[in-house]
């Protein structure tokens, strides 16, 4: 089960900016493998390096530090 965090407040997520890619989307992958490429931006982390996994969850980390948890997905 994923999580969604509310990043509206930041523009970086706005439409024009540095981050936008990952806006309203399970962006797992793309966030453990430091991409911003936009084939990257998809809920598939299971098959990754153990390395991969722990940025993911460094990502995790920081976003629940300043971000609201505002609902959850199921697959």
């Amino acid at each position: 089960m994923g999580t969604v965090f509310d990043v509206s407040g930041n523009t970086a997520y706005a439409p024009e900016g540095a981050y936008n890619i990952f806006a309203g989307k399970d962006a797992s992958r793309a966030l453990a493998l430091s991409s911003l490429k936009a084939e990257d931006c998809r809920p598939e982390w299971e098959d990754l390096a153990d390395k991969e996994k722990q940025v993911l969850n460094d990502w995790f980390t920081f976003f629940s530090k300043r971000y609201n948890i505002v609902g959850k997905v199921r697959r």
